[in-house]
């Protein structure tokens, strides 16, 4: 290029020679040839006039030729010139200064063909060998000898081609240099479009001698550019003053720049040469960048390529140039955001940029950062790190116009990567890698009061990134009302670290805590707003203790909770499907909303496999005991109904099995109500262990005291799974048909058991009583005098029928018409069941027909009443005949005894209960006269197995820890059994004493 130059030059010198000749000769053939030949040698290029030279003297020396080519194959450069002109001072014809008055190149087309490296090369060595490639010192030369007024360009062209490249042109080339002396203004001003951009340049040197005398010279350079290169990069304007160093190098010094209406003070170190190289140091008291962080520069309004067709920003115009720069600036502000104490430094070599923000302090703490890229690329790639010891979050969400419940330090050290130079390329490519973490960092959560429910505190928690387009993890410790909470959050981190609003649009998540009492997992979209939607799984062991610890109360009923569904929650409600809640152990299926007023209003539509009301409810039915002690209560459990105040709620339920405690009805559909701290359930005519119930229950807990109400009608229902499962009292069977109307209140399941009142009317039908054959016990009478009466549940007393009406009353069922029908035996009786001590106590009075064998007329058993007595608790009682009344009446007694078929006339019977001396005494033993000391062996029986005592008086024999009752001898009777005379030999006579008092008893009664 240094060479194209020279030959320009050496052009307008030569053709203001042949000026001064050429007018003289007569064929315009040779003044071409001449002129050519001439130019040719003195520039070392081809050049050739192909179309008329017109010469002129006056005013001035002037030539003007049109259709000029060029050739510089060693510069791989060739020219064509639509018309080149010239003129010169008349004064240059007897002067040694050559005075230029203009040098016009109209329309030219110049074309630079890049060569071969071997071939560059071969050419810069011979370039070296004439100049530095600087061509302002031999213009300066040609200009001690001449003055130019005037070199233009008028709509040319260049054309660069080489065979790596795409042909770059640049057009529309407007060009005017100015240096009328030496010791005047040197100026130049040009205009281009190149790649769809236009630049408008002028340059000026207050004079050129300075430099040539290493003084300094007043610079000024300006550059636009339509539309801008870069963001805030439109104009560039430049001034100091600038001397020659020995070595060819520029120095400026005191400059000042303005770049996007930022001011720099300058100082710059320019070195010529093949590939020109700047060294800048800028300073600037206030940098403000908001301007070059433009998503999309302007376009000029004239001649600005559309949307569509305009090219990216790039930044090629660094791309034929070295540089190494610093910037220092007290003050930088980047929209809302200042900083301070800025220290930034950028090497531009052979078309990389490498730079680096050594120092940016702002409010929020203070940022380091280097970034590369390749300046020749159409759309650069920025690679680089970001790092930060600790940014103030609160204070950095305020200088990005945003308000997060979040506080603490900020920590980055992460490698970014993105694509282009303005916003939207830069939020579509940009990647990200590396740690952030968070240092003493609060979060307050929303939509809570209670200060100290509503902060979560970490002392040091880091999430790694590998990639923007991967999650970002953060997995540590938290701290909660002074309990850890382990958490393992994943979050998009192109969405947290690129959204432009995160507390509106909200982010995915999926976050795993774990706490002490309680686990929560969520897999959705929340927004800093405190609104959620997406799956939520939440589980405690134990609901009351885990609000308890939140100091929350009003859920004392609930233990075991677990709820796992799609959710949408916002800061008014939550509704909920596809979810699977479990309270108390009660699992149920369904979608629902719940709004977060006072009370909680809830709608539900729930399916359950078996739901168990009092499970749900917090109250567990005491286990049925076998044996309880005369006198001792049942276990007691809290009943807490207080947690429906707080609800309005109507939940549909459909359930394959519904009930309290162990019995059940189903399948079922009905609703739950509840309002106004009562529940209401109806149940429709549902099946119920074989036949069918319908139902309804009440249950409010408006009140301080709760209380129930239930109405139930069954038909057809099996009697022995039902009661054994309603009381563990399996001594019953038979189809059941009652109906109840029961209500009470307590605050406890014993209080609220003994409170029970009401009505109800119970009836069996086919079945039978386990556990004792009636009229077995009056076929076997004798038997039962010898060796007592052992409960069995082999044995039964069939029925047709039996039924009773009930009164209740403080937890007590009475009854005075209960009725039996059988085969072979009538039964009346009356009684009480203890419903809040879970224990029976009823006597009944059975009569037997005329034949144990069939069917018959019904034979009055008074005299020798046998009756069965019903008591103990409802898991285990004691079922067994009661003797007492058969020796009221011997007489008749005996009589009966033979109605009956029992074999009196083989047994002595009759002498011991009627006759005098042993039957007195027999007589006397059946009446209970027993001595104390017979009762320790006499009662030893098993545990079901009653003494004759017991089937005698009725009441259990008294215990051995039990005070004795002294009964009065009967003398006779001793001085009866007493043996008179002493065994021959010696032999000893057994005593009757020696047996025993009931072995001889039976012992005299089967002599």
């Amino acid at each position: 290029m240094r060479r194209f130059i020279l030959s320009l030059l050496g052009v307008a010198a030569l053709a203001v020679a042949a000026i001064a000749v050429l007018p003289s000769l007569i064929s315009s053939d040779w003044v071409r040839a001449e002129l050519g030949r001439q130019l040719s040698a003195a520039t070392g290029s081809s050049i050739a006039f192909n179309g008329p030279v017109n010469l002129s003297a006056f005013p001035y020396l002037a030539v003007v030729a049109e259709d000029v080519t060029l050739s510089a194959e060693a510069e791989g450069i060739t020219a064509e010139f639509a018309e080149v002109s010239g003129s010169v001072a008349l004064s240059s014809l007897w002067s040694d200064r050559l005075h230029i008055k203009q040098i016009a190149l109209d329309r030219p087309v110049i074309v630079l063909e890049e060569k071969a490296a071997d071939e560059a090369a071969s050419t810069a060595d011979r370039g070296n060998e004439t100049g530095s490639g600087d061509p302002l010192p031999a213009l300066v030369a040609f200009l001690e000898r001449s003055a130019i007024e005037s070199v233009s360009i008028t709509s040319g062209t260049f054309i660069r081609r080489s065979a790596e490249d795409p042909e770059e042109v640049v057009s529309d080339v407007e060009l005017t240099l100015s240096a009328p002396d030496i010791d005047d203004e040197f100026s130049l001003s040009a205009s281009a479009r190149m790649g769809g951009r236009s630049y408008d340049t002028s340059f000026t040197i207050s004079t050129l001698r300075s430099l040539l005398e290493r003084q300094p010279a007043d610079i000024t350079l300006a550059v636009e550019a339509d539309p801008a290169p870069a963001p805030g990069m439109s104009s560039l304007e430049a001034s100091g003053q600038v001397t020659l160093n020995a070595n060819g190098s520029y120095q400026i010094r005191g400059g000042e720049v303005e770049a996007g209406e930022q001011a720099f003070s300058l100082n710059a170190l320019f070195v010529p040469g093949q590939r020109a190289r700047f060294l800048l140091d800028l300073e600037a008291d206030r940098l403000d960048l908001t301007p070059f962080m433009d998503a999309a520069p302007e376009a000029s309004q004239s001649g600005a390529p559309s949307a569509g067709t305009a090219n990216p920003a790039n930044l090629q115009f660094l791309a034929g140039f070295d540089a190494d720069m610093s910037i220092n600036a007290a003050a930088l502000v980047l929209g809302e955001i200042s900083a301070s104490d800025v220290s930034f430094s950028a090497a531009l070599k052979d078309g990389e940029l490498a730079a680096e923000l050594g120092h940016l302090g702002i409010d929020a703490g203070s940022l380091a950062a280097n970034v590369a890229t390749n300046v020749t690329a159409d759309e650069p790639v920025f690679r680089g790190r970001l790092a930060s010891k600790g940014l103030d979050i609160a204070k950095l969400s305020a200088l990005a116009g945003q308000t997060v419940p979040l506080s603490g330090a900020l920590t980055i050290d992460a490698g970014f990567a993105f694509r282009g130079l303005d916003g939207e390329a830069i939020r579509k490519t940009v990647d990200l890698a590396g740690t952030i973490g968070l240092r003493d960092a609060a979060y307050t959560l929303p939509g809570i009061a209670d200060e100290t429910m509503r902060e979560v505190k970490a002392k040091k928690i880091t999430a790694r990134i590998e990639s923007l387009a991967k999650p970002l993890r953060v997995a540590g410790r938290l701290q909660w009302r002074n309990k850890p909470v382990d958490v393992d959050l994943q979050i998009p981190a192109a969405d947290t670290i690129l959204a432009g609003n995160l507390s509106a649009e909200g982010i995915p998540l999926k976050l795993q805590m774990k706490m002490p009492d309680a686990n929560l997992s969520l897999d959705g979209k929340a927004a800093l707003a405190g609104t959620y939607a997406g799956k939520l799984g939440f589980s405690t062991a134990d609901l009351s203790a885990f609000l308890a610890g939140l100091g929350q109360s009003g859920a004392e009923s609930i233990g075991p909770l677990a709820f796992n569904g799609n959710v949408d929650a916002g800061t008014t409600g939550v509704s909920f499907q596809k979810a699977t809640i479990s309270v108390n152990g009660i699992e149920g299926a369904g979608s629902g909303s719940v709004e977060l007023t006072t009370p909680l209003k809830i709608s539900t539509a729930l399916d359950f496999e078996e739901l168990d009301l009092a499970r749900l409810a917090g109250t567990h039915s005491p286990a049925p005991q076998a044996k309880m002690a005369k006198g001792a209560e049942a276990a007691d459990a809290p009943l807490d109904l207080s947690s429906l105040r707080s609800i309005d709620a109507t939940i549909n339920v459909n359930a394959k099995k519904l009930g309290y405690g162990k019995v059940f009805a189903g399948p079922v559909a009905t609703s739950l109500v509840i309002s106004q701290g009562v529940a209401s359930l109806t149940l429709p005519e549902t099946p119920f262990y074989g036949g069918h119930v319908v139902a309804s229950l009440r249950a409010d807990g408006s009140q301080s005291e709760p209380s129930i109400a239930l109405k139930t009608s069954i038909a057809g229902a099996a009697a022995a799974p039902l009661l054994t499962d309603m009381a563990g009292f399996k001594h019953l069977e038979g189809a059941l048909k009652a109906e109840f109307d029961v209500t009470g209140a307590g605050g406890t399941t014993r209080t609220l058991a003994k409170s029970l009142q009401g009505n109800a009317n119970v009836g069996f039908s086919d079945g039978a009583i386990h556990g004792i054959d009636i009229a077995n016990v009056y076929n076997n009478l004798v038997s039962l005098m010898t060796s007592g009466f052992k409960q069995d549940e082999s044995k039964a007393t069939t029925f047709t029928e039996l039924g009773a009406s009930f009164a209740i009353e403080g937890g007590v069922a009475r009854t005075e018409d209960l009725k039996l029908v059988g085969p072979l035996i009538r039964m009346t009786g009356n009684g009480a069941a203890d419903l809040a001590q879970s224990t029976l106590n009823f006597r009944l009075e059975p009569r037997l027909v005329a034949s144990l064998k069939g069917q018959g007329a019904e034979i009055s058993t008074d005299g020798i009443g046998v009756p069965v007595v019903v008591e103990g608790s409802f898991a285990a009682p004691r079922i067994y005949p009661d003797l007492s009344d058969l020796l009221k009446n011997p007489d008749a007694a005996l009589a009966k005894l033979k109605d009956f078929g029992l074999p009196i006339d083989k047994l002595p019977i009759g002498d011991l209960l009627n006759g005098d001396g042993a039957g007195a005494a027999v007589k006397d033993l059946l009446g209970g006269t027993l001595d104390k000391a017979l009762k320790d062996k006499a009662f030893k029986q098993e545990e079901q197995q009653l003494s004759i005592e017991e089937i005698i008086g009725g009441d259990p024999a008294p215990k051995p820890d039990e005070a004795a009752v002294e009964i009065p001898t009967n003398e006779e009777a001793a001085k009866a059994d007493a043996p008179t005379e002493q065994p021959a030999n010696g032999a000893e006579v057994p005593s009757e004493d020696a047996d025993g008092p009931m072995e001889g008893f039976f012992k005299q009664l089967l002599r």
